[in-house]
């Protein structure tokens, strides 16, 4: 709990600045008038939902460890004439406790449980909204972070594509999944990821 309290109090500043915003201006678009609190989002595909997002009318708050990140991010949003804060925060920090696998482990599952749990209770207060969870399809066929040339062709090869996928196509279905169209799917998990298998 000590740890939910942590996530929610770093992200409560631009969250709180994100409604007071959001007061005075009407948005249109499916998501008009939400705020979507996207982490880790100044970068890659983090990046492309927050964007997707905000031109689909929420006020988002964008997120990183690093300063520098979130003002770059938050810059070139705005930029587009988006509603887009941001804060520094780094949710599976709780001063770097557990390393190796534990930091693993507090990343792609405590810090995940830790934020929902904290964002819960804003939520209820507007009326509800959507948690989507973004992992990578290495969850299901792990292959290296980084591929050289040689290995993303074979990859190309065998599952019968011309490309590897961007960030920007999975944008698109978190935006759907935020949205009203949305709002009685629960617990599903979908898969972007271009004919990958994806099953345990």
């Amino acid at each position: 709990m000590q740890q939910a309290r942590l996530l929610l109090n770093c992200c409560a500043p631009a969250w709180k600045s994100v409604r007071k915003a959001s007061s005075g201006m009407a948005r249109q678009g499916p998501l008009a008038n939400k705020v979507a609190l996207v982490t880790a989002s100044t970068d890659g595909i983090g990046f492309a939902i927050a964007g997707r997002l905000a031109r689909d009318g929420a006020h988002v708050v964008v997120s990183s460890r690093k300063q520098q990140n979130v003002d770059r991010a938050v810059a070139a949003l705005q930029g587009e004439g988006l509603s887009v804060v941001g804060t520094v925060c780094h949710v599976g920090k709780a001063e770097d406790r557990e390393r190796l696998v534990a930091t693993i482990l507090n990343i792609n599952v405590k810090a995940t449980a830790l934020m929902t749990k904290a964002v819960v209770p804003e939520m209820e207060k507007r009326g509800g909204g959507s948690v989507v969870i973004v992992a990578s399809i290495a969850a299901y066929t792990p292959f290296p972070l980084w591929m050289d040339k040689e290995r993303e062709e074979s990859i190309k090869e065998t599952m019968q594509i011309t490309r590897i996928g961007k960030p920007d196509e999975c944008a698109g279905i978190v935006s759907f999944l935020c949205s009203e169209d949305a709002s009685y799917i629960t617990g599903e998990t979908v898969v972007v990821g271009g004919g990958t298998p994806s099953r345990l």
